[in-house]
């Protein structure tokens, strides 16, 4: 299974004290997939998990907007109640499910069941056009 974090947005104060576009919220999102099968059979299931996360105005260090990389904004966010574990699990749990359902649908066993009848093509023979001179 391929789990993914991505920073899809960030929301930023452009002054805060004597700071300058300030991160306040990051919006995240977990995606996963799994590819089963090979060839003809090969089937991929995926499973996706977002939220948002808020920061405190920072104290101490601060790196500058444009010097910021989604691995620290997403460090960020683990810091601040993202439960990086319990999403991934939930994205998996996700995949695992359409691979195995817990819950399917079967057909009503009173019903009949509904049979497709083939409906017969009809294939018109080309046309032969011999040239004949004409008399």
């Amino acid at each position: 299974m391929t789990i993914l974090w991505l920073i899809e947005r960030l929301l930023v104060k452009p002054t805060e004290g004597s700071l300058t576009d300030v991160v306040i919220t990051a919006d995240w999102r977990c995606n996963g997939t799994e590819t089963t099968g090979s060839g003809d059979t090969e089937q991929t299931y995926s499973g996706t998990c977002y939220g948002s996360c808020s920061f405190a105005p920072p104290t101490g260090s601060f790196t500058p907007y444009e010097d910021l990389t989604q691995e620290q904004v997403l460090g960020w966010c683990f810091a601040n109640g993202v439960d990086q574990a319990a999403i991934e699990a939930n994205v998996s749990l996700q995949i695992a499910n359409q691979i195995n359902p817990p819950v399917v649908s079967l057909p009503l066993p009173w019903v009949p069941p509904i049979v497709e009848q083939k409906v017969p093509v009809l294939v018109a023979e080309p046309a032969t056009v011999v040239d004949s001179p004409v008399a």
